[in-house]
């Protein structure tokens, strides 16, 4: 005989049970500043074969490391192509700018006004203008011309003091030509993951900031929110009662792996965008010596108004987070 403990568990019960690939509303990462969950592919760059003629991601050799170095180029290449669309997207934010990265960077970065700030991938300058208006001096960059142009165009005096520029945040020899002097943070916003190589961008910076000097990136988080996981609902019905669980579907987190996708609807081009897991994310700052000793993991509060789809990062995944942000201090 049962006993009276047990009869939640021996209930008649049914269940549904759905599932679709990663995605938001959110301008996708570069969402907050570059990419976010999208439609993609694995394994060897693929395009969306759905528009006849469009350009296709050129087929490149796959890496089972943290570096990709053959495709430094085609990042360049895809981000100065999209760079318009994603301008015109993004804007000044969005809610994952807005209510997950920005606060949990300002955070971090506890900016002093009068301090020098190194703005890594900005983009179209989103991020650099609002180190601006918290008094930072702020020398900002991109791999891709056309977002460098965009961010100029943006900014006005109001930003504060800005300076622009091209450069790859790879090249170790481009970067130690920064002639300002020494830096008191660095930032980058959801850039890491469009970044073919992490090594040398991690090995400049050490070099770039002062003694106690700080670096904070902002991530999709690469446990919840990549390439291979899935958001999920599952409805239960439990002794007459409707419950509803809301949960994120893992796999292929630990290998290192080059993936493609549209980061927004109408895109014109698929980027290629890297998942490493957190051991090798930030080993690589620690082994140039960087000390981690801060990180925020944000996700919509239950609160938030729910998005166009039930199954998109909004209120019910209010407890599984999209954003993940480090910071790393130089000793």
């Amino acid at each position: 005989m049962s006993s009276p403990n047990t009869n939640v568990v021996q209930c008649a019960r049914s269940k549904l049970r759905f599932a679709v690939s990663v995605s938001c509303e959110r301008a996708v990462p570069k969402c907050m500043n570059r990419s976010g969950p999208m439609s993609r592919t694995g394994g060897k760059a693929e395009t969306d074969s759905s528009s006849a003629g469009s350009e296709r991601l050129a087929e490149l050799p796959i890496h089972s490391e943290t570096s990709f170095p053959d495709y430094r180029h085609e990042v360049e290449r895809v981000w100065n192509h999209n760079s318009a669309y994603w301008d015109s997207s993004m804007g000044e934010g969005n809610d994952f700018v807005n209510v997950l990265c920005w606060p949990a960077i300002e955070k971090l970065l506890s900016i002093q006004p009068g301090q020098l700030v190194l703005d890594v991938a900005c983009g179209n300058g989103l991020t650099s203008r609002r180190l601006g208006r918290l008094g930072a001096r702020v020398v900002a960059f991109d791999v891709a011309e056309e977002m460098i142009r965009f961010a100029r165009k943006r900014s006005t005096d109001e930003d504060g003091e800005i300076r622009y520029f091209v450069l790859d945040a790879n090249d170790e020899k481009g970067m130690a030509k920064i002639d300002e002097g020494k830096f008191d943070c660095a930032l980058s916003n959801m850039a890491l993951f469009d970044m073919a190589e992490i090594e040398p961008l991690f090995r400049s910076l050490f070099g770039l900031l002062k003694p106690g000097g700080r670096f904070v990136f902002s991530m999709m988080h690469p446990c919840f929110n990549q390439a291979s996981s899935a958001l999920f609902g599952e409805r239960e019905e439990l002794d007459g009662e409707e419950v509803m669980t809301y949960g994120v579907r893992v796999s292929g987190y630990m290998t290192p792996t080059m993936f493609s996708g549209r980061a927004l609807g109408g895109q014109p081009l698929p980027q290629p965008y890297f998942h490493r897991p957190l051991y090798a994310l930030l080993n690589v700052g620690l082994q140039v010596g960087f000390v981690l000793d801060g990180i925020e993991e944000r996700a919509f509060p239950s609160t938030h108004p729910p998005g166009r789809r039930e199954l998109s990062w909004g209120p019910n995944f209010s407890e599984i987070p999209p954003v993940i942000v480090f910071r790393m201090l130089r000793p």
